[in-house]
């Protein structure tokens, strides 16, 4: 029978530092910029320290870099619809305040 103690040492961690989880990042870009992006970015963002402790540090790199992309992608969203959305309200607060 396998004790944890043992299953720890036959399947050490790596050495060095997880790569960035974009945790922060991600839960910031669920808030303010884009629900349904931020939510992938914060599960990919939450699985990077386990997998790096698991010794998976390809599926450790590949997690931090999907939830890097999900916050870029959030924020670009973000600015985009609130840019849009001032232009096209203030466009008729304009049109139709020089019209009365």
């Amino acid at each position: 029978m396998e004790t944890p103690d043992q299953n720890f040492y036959n399947n050490p961690t790596p050495n060095g530092f997880p790569p960035k989880s974009w945790l922060i990042e991600s839960i910031l870009a669920t808030v303010f910029c884009c629900l349904p992006l931020g939510i992938v970015g914060i599960i990919n963002a939450s699985s990077v320290e386990g997998k790096y402790a698991n010794g998976d540090v390809a599926g450790a790199n590949r997690a931090a870099q999907t939830a890097k992309t999900m916050v870029i992608i959030s924020l670009v969203a973000g600015l985009a619809g609130a840019i849009s959305y001032l232009v096209f309200f203030g466009g008729m607060a304009l049109f139709y305040g020089a019209n009365s």
